[in-house]
């Protein structure tokens, strides 16, 4: 085999390895990952998964990437063809329904972040590191979206983001678990309804004009206080 061919092959390996990984993951936890369960699922000695990583905790690294891949391929990616603003953040949104919705393949146990923030919350090192660090990014994307879109005008002046994206996030963990733990059928829409209640847009400026033009209930139009 040639050298070419050989890294080809190594890099296939590799990935079956991760792919195997993410799944597992998502529904045991990264903890659950095994060296000798991920040989025997794939079909490879110990050695062989072994070799690919060097350590548990590099595979467990490694796993969190690729999950990172597929949520920004799901997610993100698609979403960033949409001007930036209020429309991409709605798209943002709606594939990230579509996310938790489909991504079963990938993720049987669901989010696979949420499993992991809520194994690692309360510990400390390098894998609750790299769960911070993503989240963290994440926010900080969604938060770039919605002071795009209230500099824009697309959402009321007084949107706090750090408070809007604290809420989205709230939402779409709930939405995770109506999906997982109760297969609550009307999850998704729940979740879109609540997303036009978080999401309205600002008021036009000729919309709010005519209300402050307009003369209160009762009072003919042109008369006044003042005689």
């Amino acid at each position: 085999m040639s050298p070419r061919k050989s890294a080809a092959e190594s890099r296939r390996t590799r990935d079956r390895i991760i792919d195997r990984s993410i799944a597992i993951a998502s529904v045991e936890g990264l903890d659950g990952l095994t060296i000798g369960r991920l040989a025997t699922d794939l079909g490879m000695s110990k050695a062989g998964v072994l070799g690919h990583f060097g350590t548990k905790e590099a595979l467990q690294l490694a796993s969190l990437d690729g999950a990172s891949a597929i949520f920004s391929s799901a997610v993100w990616e698609p979403a960033a063809r949409t001007a930036p603003g209020l429309a991409r953040l709605r798209a943002i949104c709606e594939y990230w329904i579509t996310y938790l919705e489909r991504e079963h393949g990938a993720f049987p146990g669901g989010c696979f972040f949420t499993t992991a923030a809520v194994e690692f919350d309360a510990r400390v090192g390098p894998i609750r590191d790299a769960v911070v660090r993503r989240s963290t990014l994440w926010r900080r994307r969604l938060a770039n979206e919605i002071r795009y879109a209230v500099e824009a005008g697309e959402l009321p002046r007084d949107t706090d983001p750090d408070q809007l994206v604290f809420e989205l996030i709230g939402l779409y963990t709930g939405l995770n678990q109506a999906i997982q733990l109760f297969a609550d059928p009307l999850a998704q829409d729940r979740t879109r309804r609540a997303l036009d209640r978080l999401l309205a847009p600002a008021p036009r400026p000729e919309a709010a004009l005519s209300s402050e033009a307009a003369p209160p209930s009762g009072t003919a139009p042109g008369s006044g206080a003042a005689r």
